[in-house]
């Protein structure tokens, strides 16, 4: 069925709903193909106006200064509103990058609970008193630094975005989105939500656009934050360009974690673990566990276990409520993933299962890609050392706990690892030992927003989330009150 973006979409800019005066932007549904829209995107002249009224809002508005609890008051009401519009944004998800509607439903429910949470955090914010040293007190106050810039990828606008927006407001920040070209009217109403809950004008933005636009922002002398989620290139560049300036960021990039079964481990469970590891999502995931690492003794038998749960994946057309997993988010997208796999036929690799598009006349137009496994590779090979961000799983045995710490460890990626054993000592000293921001053992990809997430070495700098991801959107002033007599 196809489906019709508003040409007349405005953008929210300077406290004002406007029309961008950049670049028409052609916007297409992965899942048929079929050109959803045109976006007219921001103007470089439109940052530097928003970055000014931001500027202006955060001097001007009191919301740096306001109690944190008036401040939380807004982040909730925003929270009812991400939950009455609940369908229109998990459709818009899907249409733009094509996740099923089952998966962008339950990440609206994760926006709005991100959003609650740094809510509650916010509600509850105190400031330190340092123990005495002297006759002096001495307080720590914990101010926000002005004028945040979020950057967000597509594979999950919604969660993404409400990640950054929710915890950089609660630390009395205002905030300048610049939402991934492919996913750029999800934020635009995701931000709606949080202008409709009554901010202050001119202290939240949405500046879509291409690398221009983007140069424009993180070049900008008034920005005084970025956290940045998204590849590791993209994000060396934005470091490089900000240096000189000393202002903090946050970069949440890539990833290419390990997924390592133990002999002893439950080999059905861990067999579906590592599947969903990998395949949901259609593996457009930075903590895809998209290297699989197997005890040499089980190693066949496991294999077969993996292969017999890949075949049940159905790939679809995300609207049906029966896909497991939709297209990938972009034709473009998926020629990497094509690349990726020919290189590593090239390498050596065997493909197991996949490894080409789906046929039939369901997928013709459609950015399609089954899910695939390559074996018999090289740990050096590039499909095993490089990104590929699809549904592109590289298994390989291991024979002993120090092979496979090494190979887990070698590559230039931290961001997560998996640990499948029944004996619990040995895979906790193992996810001690790995160089990883989050550990699952015995399970995969369970996140929450309480705990500290981010990555090692190119993988990331800095953390999201917990009451660590808020602190993380304000610096800190020791404050010393002397005249006392001892």
């Amino acid at each position: 069925m196809s489906f019709k973006l508003d040409e007349n979409l405005l953008l929210p800019l300077a406290g004002n709903w406007v029309r961008g005066e950049g670049p028409d932007m052609p916007l297409f549904n992965p899942a048929d193909g079929s050109q959803m829209g045109v976006l007219k995107t921001a103007s470089v002249a439109q940052v530097k106006t928003t970055i000014a009224a931001a500027k202006a809002a955060f001097a001007t508005s009191g919301w740096a200064t306001m109690n944190p609890h008036l401040r939380a008051n807004c982040l909730f009401d925003a929270v009812d509103l991400i939950k009455q519009r609940a369908d229109h944004l998990a459709l818009l998800q899907t249409k733009e990058n094509g996740k099923t509607l089952t998966e962008s439903k339950g990440q609206v429910a994760s926006a709005a609970g991100i959003v609650r949470y740094f809510a509650a955090v916010c509600e509850t914010l105190t400031e330190d008193i340092a123990p005495a040293r002297g006759s002096y007190l001495t307080a720590t106050m914990h101010e926000p630094y002005g004028v945040v810039a979020a950057i967000t990828p597509w594979n999950s606008p919604l969660t993404m975005a409400a990640q950054k927006i929710a915890p950089a407001l609660a630390a009395g920040n205002a905030v300048i989105l610049k939402p991934s070209e492919l996913t750029s009217i999800v934020s635009i109403e995701l931000v709606r939500c949080f202008i409709d809950a009554g901010l202050p004008e001119g202290l939240l933005s949405v500046l879509p656009g291409g690398p221009d636009v983007g140069n424009a922002i993180t070049n900008h002398p008034d920005i005084h934050m970025i956290s940045f989620t998204g590849g590791t290139e993209t994000g060396r560049r934005i470091a490089e360009a900000v240096a000189p300036r000393f202002i903090p960021t946050i970069f949440e990039l890539g990833g290419k974690s390990p997924n390592i079964v133990f002999a002893d481990a439950n080999l059905d469970a861990a067999a579906k673990g590592v599947t969903s590891a990998i395949f949901g999502s259609g593996g457009q995931s930075c903590v895809a566990g998209s290297r699989l690492f197997v005890e040499a003794p089980i190693y066949d038998d496991f294999m077969e276990r993996v292969k017999t749960e890949t075949a049940k994946i159905k790939v679809g057309d995300p609207m049906d409520g029966s896909s497991n997993i939709g297209p990938m988010a972009s034709f473009s997208q998926r020629e990497r993933v094509e690349n990726y796999v020919q290189i590593g036929r090239d390498d050596g690799g065997k493909v197991t299962i996949g490894g080409t598009r789906p046929s039939g006349a369901d997928y013709e137009q459609g950015a399609y890609y089954l899910p695939t496994i390559i074996e018999n590779l090289s740990h050096s090979s590039r499909v095993c050392q490089e990104e590929i961000f699809g549904s592109v799983l590289c298994a390989l045995p291991f024979d002993n706990l120090d092979h496979v710490a090494e190979m887990a460890d070698d590559t230039a990626f931290g961001l997560a690892c998996g640990i499948w054993s029944k004996d619990v000592t040995r895979a906790w000293n193992l996810g001690r030992r790995l160089q990883a921001g989050s550990v699952w053992i015995n399970t995969y990809k369970q996140l929450s927003i309480a705990a500290p997430f981010g990555g090692y070495k190119d993988s990331g700098l800095g953390r999201e989330k917990g009451l660590q991801g808020l602190r993380a959107y304000q610096q800190s002033k020791s404050i010393y009150l002397g005249g006392f007599t001892s």
